[in-house]
């Protein structure tokens, strides 16, 4: 990645994070949609962004090759009284597969447990300045403050990594509560699954996320903070779209929402707003996507597979169902 990329990263980096990494809203979180609010144009023009790449709307699908069947679940990923009604209709899919795969299984989850147990420095600072002594002291003051309404002292958060840090931004105070014992919709389908006795696999390594972050530099990290810093008197607004967007599935249509909101940043070109949308979902999604997709067609070799994941990975010309129609798989979209 070009050093300029993140090193010149103005856009909103706390809901890019969230959108791909899938940080939680929970229920209990209050604020505007901001889709309300926006002129006619605007929705307009994000209308037709969102509608210009493949399979844009719907988070329920299903992939057909001969006898080749896919089951998939765009999901958001932690609590929501919403994703009940979801998991009822998807029950029959999950419990009648023969494999279900999912972007962490309980396997990928002890995996990624155990290693940070062994080395605590993969999220937090061992040796060398901590987060006080490299940041400028606004953008400290701003992170103590925001870490601090997060339930983490600023003690303990100067000695975090700037990656694990973002990620901790993405999730609005309000959600902190669901974070003890985090289920969402992932969740939901794991536990339905074992409960059936129907084996529970991840899409990719375990330690996914650190090669998604190696692959920024510090500095550009540390950039990607206080972006999302600009953002916190906004963050429940933002995720309360964002879940609106998911459960109304919609989930393309926040990506679409932030390029165009992003367009009206100083110094920025359209050109230039589009080029590094197109990097980021690149890092943080189309990458993946095609990681998945031997994995998907290795398990439909064998009988039924029901697949869920985060929603933004189904649509777009890398999404995984464009992915697996070029694999020769016909697309359904399937009712909730």
């Amino acid at each position: 990645m070009p050093e300029s990329f993140l090193s010149r990263l103005r856009l909103p980096g706390l809901v890019i994070v969230a959108l791909c990494l899938a940080a939680p809203v929970a229920a209990q979180c209050r604020g505007e949609n901001l889709f309300t609010t926006l002129p006619p144009d605007r929705l307009a023009a994000i209308e037709v962004a969102t509608a210009a790449v493949p399979y844009p709307v719907g988070n329920h699908w299903r992939a057909t090759r001969g006898d080749e069947v896919i089951t998939l679940i765009g999901t958001y990923h932690f609590d929501d009284p919403r994703h009940f009604p979801t998991l009822e209709a998807i029950t029959p899919a999950i419990t009648s597969a023969t494999t279900v795969l999912v972007e962490a299984g309980p396997d990928e989850e002890k995996q990624l447990m155990d290693l940070i147990g062994r080395d605590p420095s993969k999220v937090m600072i061992m040796e060398g300045p901590t987060l006080l002594q490299t940041l400028p002291p606004d953008t400290w003051e701003a992170l103590s403050k925001a870490l601090t309404a997060r339930g983490i002292p600023s003690f303990m958060a100067a000695k975090l990594r700037p990656w694990y840090v973002t990620v901790l931004l993405a999730i609005p105070p309000c959600a902190m509560a669901t974070m003890t014992d985090p289920k969402g919709l992932d969740g939901l389908v794991i536990d339905t699954a074992l409960a059936a006795g129907v084996p529970v696999r991840g899409l990719e390594p375990f330690d996914t996320v650190f090669a998604i972050f190696d692959a920024m530099t510090e500095a550009e990290q540390i950039t990607l903070i206080q972006s999302t810093l600009a953002l916190e008197g906004q963050a429940d607004a933002y995720f309360i779209t964002m879940a609106d967007s998911y459960f109304a599935g919609e989930g393309r249509k926040i990506w679409e929402f932030m390029r165009n909101s992003s367009y009206d940043l100083p110094g920025y070109t359209r050109e230039a707003v589009d080029a590094e949308f197109m990097r980021l979902e690149e890092l943080l999604s189309s990458s993946r996507n095609r990681a998945w997709i031997p994995v998907l067609l290795e398990a439909a070799a064998d009988g039924p597979v029901f697949a869920a994941f985060g929603a933004l990975h189904l649509s777009g010309e890398q999404g995984v169902l464009a992915l697996l129609e070029a694999e020769g798989f016909t697309i359904t979209a399937l009712p909730l």
